[in-house]
C-alpha cells in the first residue's frame, strides 16, 4: 500500500540558498521514517529531476541530515532571485512537487 510524504513529514518547505540557488527541505515526523527514506534512497537525483523538470546536473546535492530527522536538496534556480520573470524571490512556494511524493512503506 502507498503511503505520502504528508502523512510522515512534518515540515516541507523551500527557499533560497542565495540568489541562484534553491532549497528544499523534508524533516520526518520520526528517526523511523528518516532511516526508511536514506536506506532506500527515495529522494533521489532522478527523482527531484522528474518533479521539477530538471536536468541531473540541476540537483547540486541531496544530504540526509540526521540531527534533526531530515532531507536537503539544492537545486539551481532557472532564474536568479529577483531577476525579470522571477515568480517567488523567496523562494518559499517551491515546495509543492515534494507534496506528491508516494512510498510503500
Amino acid at each position: 500500500m502507498k503511503k505520502s510524504i504528508l502523512d510522515v513529514a512534518r515540515v516541507i518547505r523551500s527557499k533560497n540558498s542565495g540568489p541562484y540557488e534553491l532549497t528544499l527541505d523534508i524533516m520526518f515526523n520520526d528517526r523511523r521514517y528518516f532511516e526508511l527514506f536514506r536506506s532506500r534512497g527515495i529522494i533521489d537525483v532522478a527523482l527531484v529531476g522528474q518533479l521539477y523538470g530538471v536536468a541531473p546536473a540541476d540537483v547540486l546535492g541531496i544530504v540526509y541530515f540526521e540531527p534533526s530527522n531530515a532531507v536537503k536538496v539544492t537545486l539551481r534556480r532557472r532564474i536568479p532571485s529577483g531577476a525579470p520573470g522571477d515568480t517567488d524571490i523567496y523562494g518559499a512556494q517551491q515546495h509543492a512537487p515534494l507534496l506528491s511524493i508516494e512510498f510503500e512503506e
